[in-house]
């Protein structure tokens, strides 16, 4: 089951499956079950764990890219259900001027998402799928938001290992970089499996859910950024990405299931 973007509650959500991961209330029996399964797969505390070492890696990121280089703008596709310390709260407690503009397709994201940002300023969210790009930077009311002539900060955090080898994922990055000035920041984090065998058959349990989940190696992961050049310590495990107190793991980090890396778009 792939490309459901109609509010189903019977089949389960990669965003609601997420949710569920992180703690959250915005999720259905059908995305409790099949969230359940996936961490019954998996050693004692693996899959929470790293949905929320990948969401502190995304904050730790956006920190970066506006505290340390300057980045006012920022384009999130696959944002997911609200939850703490989103994506314009932390880029504009950092910098009161940033502007985001959310993007995904589910519809309860959106509704969520609306309801969240109403008043707030230089933030919105847009319903499209990461599957056709070209309509996300075309966008007018994301062209109205971004100036694409000044720098942005495209994120695509735990979205990319939905995305199916015959769809091109590195194709999509192309032309969604390809919008965007030199100077540019890309963000990815990914499933994989290099550290845990049995993540591939635990990833499975989303052939029945909105989007399959794709495993890909870190040398798959670092091709993600040709054209950028990569923000050290490169493409490493999430909580490897320059950690803080709070980020936890530094005996076991393939725990975390994720690969990531921060880079910026050539000159």
């Amino acid at each position: 089951m792939a490309n459901v973007t109609e509010f189903r509650p019977d089949i389960p959500s990669t965003a609601r499956m997420y949710d569920y991961y992180l703690g959250g209330k915005d999720n259905y029996p059908a995305d409790r079950k099949a969230a359940e399964t996936a961490i019954q797969m998996m050693p004692d505390g693996v899959v929470r764990t790293s949905a929320i070492q990948n969401r502190r890696f995304l904050i730790r990121a956006v920190r970066y890219l506006a505290g340390e280089h300057g980045i006012r703008q920022f384009l999130d596709i696959g944002t997911g259900l609200p939850t703490m310390n989103n994506v314009h709260q932390v880029a504009q407690d950092a910098a009161p001027d940033s502007t985001v503009v959310y993007i995904d397709h589910d519809p309860i994201v959106i509704a969520h998402a609306l309801d969240m940002l109403h008043a707030v300023p230089n933030t919105t969210i847009l319903r499209h799928d990461l599957r056709e790009p070209q309509a996300i930077v075309q966008d007018p009311v994301l062209t109205s938001m971004l100036d694409l002539d000044r720098p942005v900060a495209v994120l695509l955090v735990a979205i990319l290992h939905f995305v199916e080898d015959q769809t091109d994922p590195r194709g999509i990055i192309d032309t969604l970089m390809a919008a965007v000035p030199p100077g540019s920041w890309l963000v990815i984090s990914h499933f994989t499996a290099d550290s845990y065998a049995q993540a591939d058959e635990a990833a499975q349990v989303y052939k029945r859910a909105t989007s399959t989940l794709n495993s890909r190696t870190r040398e798959q992961v670092t091709e993600m950024f040709a054209g950028c050049d990569l923000a050290e310590p490169g493409v490493v495990w999430t909580p490897e990405w320059r950690p803080d107190a709070e980020t936890g793991l530094e005996g076991d980090p393939g725990r975390s299931l994720f690969w990531c890396g921060v880079a910026r778009k050539r000159g």
